[in-house]
């Protein structure tokens, strides 16, 4: 993806769409974050990144400095993508946004999405079962999301695959290319509008007509610009970053054979086990922009530039959790950050746990034994979002 110099400095020199970091960026944050809390780059036109929990924190509190209007550090500025709340706003828009999609992902709400996605789960085991391996990424972990939020927003499942391509343009082809990310948000908006004005003619019961029906603080309905973004929020944010977190943790348990015979003995572990693999492979790096200069673990930082904040780098934190490059199932004090912090915590996080939690105990009913296919290799994601693209296992144990 990318065509510029390799780093030679991860210091003074990073650069967060390097194959290196790609394929293992462990060694990589722990080597920043020996060098300071708070690192820059002159690439994608000046950028920071904290390297630690309370640098991390300390950002995404603070509003006043850092806003979220641009939420991807990109190499290119000259295209700005139309907002897509409550991601993109910032107080005091951003609490009324949010409000909006609070009651479609409360635990109540998620709980009775639960047996379709069981459901969804097992049509996709049944068409590899009877195999002798498959690639987790394509066949399970990407389609489990994508047809969740279509069952959610009402929509059909067989567009899943125009989603994952836009979601692809968007958060990594578009990092690099203003029109291939401009053309996928206009296709993207484009495709809701059409939902939009067929509900309009004809409500249904799903999540498009809920957004429609919605009203602001005073009692307005929402413009139809303001559900078109809060769609493309929706399905962004919410099928690659699930799908990413459910194969890392196909992947730990394909690669740590101890942990996945512990799991099925001792299955009231699951809980703890999602919250290590979420703490530990931890899909989401979101962004900020320096909005006035200030100080961050006394570093000081500049106007314009841009922050990558990492909250997978906080959550591998030494000074937070002990033993923090060490993948503990049964870790019982878990404050990880997978899901940010401050006001732009995921509002999907009972919903992305659900599906986690029912993605690998379906799995792993049907498919005890399983590991990695030494003859194909595991291809990571670049950019935003870090998560298995390609995850070829073998079923049973090795002869």
């Amino acid at each position: 993806m990318s065509e510029r110099a390799p780093v030679t400095d991860w210091v003074h020199d990073f650069d967060h769409t390097d194959p290196r970091w790609t394929e293992n960026p462990y060694p990589i944050w722990d080597e920043l974050r020996a060098a300071s809390p708070l690192v820059h780059t002159e690439r994608f036109l000046g950028c920071y990144m904290p390297t630690t929990f309370a640098a991390v924190k300390e950002i995404s509190y603070d509003t006043e400095h850092f806003s979220s209007r641009r939420i991807i550090v990109r190499n290119v500025r000259s295209a700005s993508p139309p907002p897509a709340p409550p991601i993109t706003s910032d107080p005091p828009e951003h609490k009324p946004a949010k409000r909006l999609l609070l009651p479609p992902f409360t635990p109540d709400a998620v709980a009775k999405l639960e047996p379709r996605v069981r459901a969804i789960c097992n049509e996709l085991i049944d068409a590899f079962i009877e195999d002798d391996g498959c690639d987790a990424a394509t066949a399970y972990t990407k389609h489990i999301p994508v047809k969740t939020i279509c069952h959610m927003l009402g929509i059909p499942e067989d567009d899943s695959d125009i989603f994952i391509r836009w979601i692809h343009e968007v958060l990594e082809l578009g990092i690099n290319d203003d029109a291939i990310l401009m053309k996928a948000v206009f296709e993207m908006s484009t495709y809701f509008a059409g939902h939009i004005a067929s509900r309009k003619q004809k409500p249904t019961d799903d999540l498009i007509t809920t957004l429609m029906n919605a009203r602001d603080d005073n009692g307005q309905p929402l413009s139809d610009a303001h559900v078109l973004g809060s769609l493309r929020l929706l399905l962004i944010a919410g099928i690659d970053t699930t799908w990413s977190a459910i194969g890392a943790a196909l992947w730990h348990l394909a690669t740590h054979p101890a942990d996945r015979e512990r799991l099925l003995a001792e299955p009231e572990l699951m809980p703890t086990a999602i919250e290590e693999f979420l703490r530990a492979y931890s899909p989401v790096t979101m962004a900020r922009e320096v909005m006035k200069e200030t100080a961050i673990a006394g570093c000081p930082v500049k106007p314009g530039n841009m922050v990558l904040l990492s909250f997978p780098a906080a959550n591998r934190d030494p000074s937070v959790f002990p033993d923090a490059d060490k993948v503990m199932i049964d870790r019982k004090e878990n404050p990880h950050v997978a899901f940010g912090l401050g006001i732009h915590r995921c509002v999907g996080s009972n919903l992305a746990r659900m599906e986690m939690t029912v993605a690998i105990e379906e799995w792993l009913k049907r498919i005890r034994s399983f590991r990695l296919d030494p003859s194909q290799k595991v291809r990571w994601s670049e950019g935003t979002v870090r998560g298995p693209r390609s995850l070829p296992l073998l079923f049973g144990k090795p002869s």
